[in-house]
Order: C-alpha cells, then structure tokens, then sequence
C-alpha cells in the first residue's frame, strides 16, 4: 500500500520540479533573448526544451490523473516567479535611472558624483516650474545601492527606471575606487 501511495504522488511531483526548472529557466531565457545576449538565451533553450518534453510527456501519458495535470499547472506559476527572482539576482545588464529635481540639484549630483555614478544633467520645464533632469547609466548591481541612496536622502525626488538593451563596449559609465572593487570580490 505504501509502494502504491508513493507512486501515486511521486509522478505529479516530479512533473511540478520539471515544470519549476523549466518555467524558471524560459523566463530567464526571455529575458536573456530581449537583453540581446543570443547564445545564453539558445543554451538556456536547450535545457528547458528538454525539460519540457520530459515533463509535457508524463502528463500526456497519464491524462486520468488529475494530481498530475495540478502539478504541471502549478509548477509553470511557481516557476515563472522563481525565474524573475534569479534574474533579480543575477542583474545582467544595466539600466537608465532618471531623476527629476525641482530644487537645486547641485547637492545631489555632488553626493552621487562621489559614490561613483556618471551623470548628464538637463534642465527642463515642468508643469510648474524649473526641473533638472539628470540621466544615469548604471549596472543593475548597482541599482539597489543607488535607490537606497535616493529613497534615504533625496525622498522628494522623483525617479524613473528603464532597462537598457545595448551599450557600447567599452563604455566607462560607473566608476568605483580599486578599494571598493577588491573588496566587492569578496562580498564586502
């Protein structure tokens, strides 16, 4: 009886890992594909492509069980967040962070200026009044710290996030001191 329940429930959980790996790995290739970084996306293809027709298969096959249709169902939603949440992780590529000022933005170009961050300042008419627009080109790694900066220290400040598909090589757009460099290797 014991070999009939494990049977039963092992199928539909293999079929919800499968289908987890596989919904993971498409929204990452997904988002590999519209960063324009072709062969990861075509490796990460490769995999999930086999993922799926393992795990497609063993529904097909056992269309009478509805565990297995339940698992198949749930593990493309659980899937597709764990995928935005490792690509959260990883921060391929950059981003183009806006920043519109009413004020004097001196002191907030100053502050940023010296944590590392190019900038190019415009100024600009708002609705009701004079507004500095200041664009950035930042690392995704580099986006949290830099929100948390803003958020902190600048919270009337409104800002904007764009992803950025390409950039030229050899662009220097962020700059870090060497100490800082060294010691982000080893997560400090």
């Amino acid at each position: 009886m014991a070999d009939m329940v494990a049977l039963v429930f092992s199928i539909p959980v293999l079929i919800l890992v499968a289908r987890v790996v596989e919904a993971a790995l498409e929204t990452l290739r997904t988002i590999y594909v519209s960063k324009g970084h072709a062969n990861l996306s075509a490796c990460v293809g490769i995999v999930k492509t086999g993922i799926w027709l393992i795990s497609t298969g063993l529904v097909i096959t056992n269309l009478n069980d509805y565990w297995n249709l339940f698992a198949y169902l749930a593990g493309y939603g659980i899937g597709t967040l764990l995928g935005m949440q490792i690509e959260n992780m990883i921060s391929i590529g950059h981003v183009i962070v806006r920043l519109i000022t009413p004020g004097d933005p001196q002191p907030v170009i100053a502050n940023l200026a010296t944590l590392g961050y190019g900038m190019t300042r415009i100024e600009g008419q708002g609705s009701f009044s004079t507004v500095t627009i200041i664009f950035m080109i930042v690392p995704r790694t580099e986006l949290g710290r830099l929100l948390s900066v803003i958020s902190k220290e600048y919270p009337d400040i409104l800002y904007t996030i764009e992803d950025v598909r390409t950039i030229k090589d050899g662009a220097r757009i962020f700059y870090k001191d060497p100490r800082r460099r060294i010691l982000g290797f080893f997560g400090l």
